[in-house]
């Protein structure tokens, strides 16, 4: 039973401490859609939101605070795909 416990304790710790590798490329993805969808300059502030919390999550990885940094990649990608909805709404009006 102790093992199991362990084993499953290791693999939780394994799952956390892992660098967001998908989570920052989901992020540089969404910003690059949306920087190529708003050539009018609509969404400048959340397109610089996202930038800023792509570039936190950078710093985070260098300093192996992988959990910090997963949330501020995912929250670039909300930001960059909250940028590109705007996006399209102004170009479907």
């Amino acid at each position: 039973m102790i093992r199991v416990l362990a084993i499953g304790i290791l693999l939780l710790a394994g799952c956390v401490t892992a660098p967001p590798v998908q989570e920052m490329s989901d992020a540089r993805q969404a910003i690059a859609a949306a920087e190529m969808a708003d050539t009018d300059r609509v969404a400048t502030d959340t397109l610089d939101d996202a930038r800023r919390f792509l570039a936190e999550a950078e710093q985070q990885i260098q300093e192996q605070a992988y959990g910090p940094a997963r949330l501020n990649a995912v929250r670039a990608k909300n930001r960059a795909a909250s940028a590109l909805r705007s996006i399209q709404q102004r170009n479907d009006n």
